[in-house]
């Protein structure tokens, strides 16, 4: 762990029982438990983050040593952007720190930040050329929110390695990392965990598609650009009721998630 982060809790004016941290915490934990199942982890690895309602100062974030099927509502910690943990057992692990509390200063936008090695989107970064190839429906819906960095310098230990992740990723929601990633970030967790979803799908079919040997032929960009837009004049209600479902769903399996 670096040396930059402290395990030391700070007190800070904060009422964690409040009803918006509480449901935070819940569609969180739910969203680690559905990306368990779908295979979207890795090991203890991997990183989902959001700014806690009601502040700038501070966020949500998993704890070092927990895989994502392990993630419940109280086991989340809550740090602020100097490397202290305000509330929680444990520490995050070090880039999760790193990248995540840059980006969320840098790019104030991204209230949520979900970062995952899941491996159709992941292998898609290992490959020439852009990621998406906008051939399929499912992949539409990301187009031009896309970024790629071109950048892999290992491990991100250190602030800048964060800040240059940031400013790698721009005005776009979604950042292919290069031998490394992805990293999807919205306004809310909802459509965070909805983006996370239908970018591994459209990266497996597209891959489904590639393997096939015959040749993948893209939409026109008109076409891409219209069904994009027809896509987002819905996103944030489909998103809402795609985790609604979520959780419904985990419940259904007597899930501990949400305590």
């Amino acid at each position: 762990m670096a040396h930059q982060l402290e395990n030391a809790q700070r007190s800070t004016q904060i009422d964690l029982d409040s009803d918006a941290i509480v449901e935070a915490r819940r569609d969180l934990a739910a969203c680690f438990r559905m990306a368990a199942s779908l295979g979207m982890g890795e090991g203890i690895c991997n990183h989902f983050s959001a700014v806690v309602p009601g502040r700038d100062d501070l966020f949500l974030v998993n704890p070092y040593g927990l895989s994502f099927d392990e993630v419940t509502a109280s086991s989340l910690l809550i740090c602020d952007f100097e490397g202290h943990v305000v509330a929680g057992d444990g520490m995050p692990e070090a880039t999760a720190f790193f990248i995540h509390a840059r980006l969320h200063l840098g790019k104030p936008s991204a209230r949520v930040a979900f970062h995952t090695h899941m491996p159709n989107a992941t292998a898609l970064t290992m490959t020439a050329g852009e990621p998406l190839l906008w051939a399929g429906q499912t992949a539409l819906k990301f187009y031009d929110r896309t970024a790629v960095d071109e950048t892999y310098n290992g491990l991100a230990l250190d602030a800048d390695e964060g800040d240059r992740i940031a400013q790698a990723m721009g005005e776009a929601d979604i950042l292919f990392m290069r031998h490394h990633g992805v990293m999807v970030t919205a306004p809310t967790i909802a459509e965070a965990w909805d983006d996370l979803y239908y970018l591994e799908r459209a990266a497996e079919v597209q891959l489904k598609a590639m393997s096939s040997g015959r040749e993948v032929i893209p939409v026109t960009r008109a076409l891409a650009e219209r069904t994009a837009a027809q896509i987002r004049a819905e996103d944030a209600e489909s998103a809402r009721l795609h985790l609604a479902s979520v959780r419904r769903r985990l419940a259904k399996t007597g899930s501990d998630f949400a305590s």
